[in-house]
């Protein structure tokens, strides 16, 4: 039974100022820590029999999977079921100014906090990333695939998997800037995971996705 493995990598940080939820938005790019981040983890898969390495459409996740594919001399494809989730407070800077949480007309982002009902379900989330997983999973068969995307999509799908509820608590996600989340498979079958941080060095300082201090 032939055994693959489909690594699901978030992408490094980003160049964000501003502190803007940037969600889905265009032009949003590594900053120079994120560059470094991205090689530290090409480094991390280059000894790996990577066949194929394929990004979410975001440029941050394409600049991350640029130096992984380099290191295999493949080129980078896209998928646009690897893109981040769609969110109520993309574009807005969250806990104050416009995207304030106790601003009236943001009240009916917070009615339902177990599908979320601020942004894309997560059973969506869960179900598009894992056919792609699927479909990476039988293009590769008896090797390795590379997805980049991004945190909260691999952190669901990763849940999925495991056969854990899909709703949690934002801080205790284990998916570091960067980070691999490796999915083995024995034939078509699930076998277990692995989780590596081959960036984890730069973490001190670095932020998120809203503006927030990793450490």
């Amino acid at each position: 039974m032939a055994k693959t493995i489909v690594h699901l990598v978030r992408h490094g940080e980003v160049h964000n100022p501003e502190k803007i939820l940037y969600g889905r938005a265009p032009g949003f790019r590594l900053s120079e820590r994120g560059q470094e981040m991205a090689r530290l983890t090409a480094a991390y898969l280059a000894e790996r029999s990577v066949t194929e390495v394929t990004s979410s459409p975001l440029l941050r996740a394409q600049q991350t999977a640029a130096p992984i594919a380099a290191a295999h001399g493949l080129d980078v494809l896209q998928d646009a079921r690897l893109l981040e989730s769609a969110n109520h407070f993309e574009g807005l800077r969250v806990g104050y100014g416009d995207g304030a949480l106790w601003r009236l007309r943001h009240w009916p982002a917070y009615i339902n906090p177990f599908r979320p009902s601020w942004g894309e379900p997560y059973r969506s989330q869960a179900e598009r990333v894992l056919a792609a997983v699927r479909d990476a999973r039988h293009r590769n068969e008896g090797s390795e695939a590379v997805l980049v995307l991004h945190q909260l999509p691999i952190w669901v799908t990763r849940r999925k998997l495991e056969g854990k509820p899909l709703w949690h608590d934002p801080r205790r996600r284990q998916c570091g800037l960067a980070s691999v989340t490796s999915l083995h498979f024995n034939g078509e079958h699930f076998s277990h995971i692995e989780y590596a941080e081959p960036a984890a060095a730069l973490y001190a300082g670095a932020v998120d996705a809203t503006g927030g201090k990793l450490t």
